[in-house]
């Protein structure tokens, strides 16, 4: 998990959103593996078979909170003009991760986004 984000997520107290970062993280870290790695492994299809329902069902709750904070982050050098996560999550396979510099770029403002988010909600 980004130090930041844990920091921020320590002060928190919200379960359902303390969910929904970690199984950011785990979405995150999967797709950095496989652009690293050039391939998606059975183990990381499975992976992304379990935790892509979980947070489809999970942005439901949180896309209108996290919609400022996505817009007021960058995607590489530019303002977002789509929103990361979705972008993320519409990726059915996660073999469309292998060379994708777009996904790969999303990673960061979304990271950004959720740390907004975590900041704007702090006790």
């Amino acid at each position: 998990m980004n130090p930041f984000t844990r920091s921020l997520l320590h002060r928190n107290t919200n379960v359902s959103l303390q969910t929904f970062v970690a199984r950011w993280d785990a979405l995150e870290a999967l797709v950095i593996r496989v652009y690293r790695n050039g391939t998606a492994s059975t183990a990381d299809c499975d992976e992304h078979r379990a935790l892509r329902p979980l947070l489809l069902l999970d942005y439901q709750r949180w896309r209108e909170p996290l919609r400022p904070c996505w817009r007021a982050a960058r995607c590489g050098s530019k303002p977002c003009e789509e929103d990361p996560f979705e972008f993320l999550l519409r990726v059915e396979t996660p073999a469309r991760f292998v060379g994708s510099w777009e996904h790969m770029q999303a990673l960061p403002a979304a990271r950004e986004a959720l740390n907004r988010l975590l900041l704007e909600t702090q006790p």
